[in-house]
Formats: structure tokens, C-alpha cells, sequence
């Protein structure tokens, strides 16, 4: 394990706080392209 010293805590908030953001944006793109292709699809129709 790496030791970070003082700043162990900041640190690791911020990793935790980037790795949430990442994956929200992942699922939110996910989302939205599924709706995408759902409304491409009725437009087809």
C-alpha cells in the first residue's frame, strides 16, 4: 500500500470523488445512448 503521509485522506477522497464522477458519466452516457437508439428506432418506423 502506498503511503501517502498526511494527505492519505485528501487523497483518497479525491480518487473516490474522480472514480464516482467516471462512473456516473459512464452510466449516464450509457443511458442516453439507449435513448437514443430507442427514438432513432421509432423515427425508422
Amino acid at each position: 500500500m502506498i503511503d501517502f503521509g498526511r494527505y492519505a485522506f485528501d487523497i483518497w477522497l479525491s480518487y473516490g470523488l474522480s472514480a464516482t464522477l467516471i462512473g456516473g458519466l459512464v452510466i449516464w452516457s450509457l443511458a442516453e445512448a439507449r435513448t437514443m437508439r430507442r427514438r432513432l428506432r421509432e423515427r425508422e418506423e
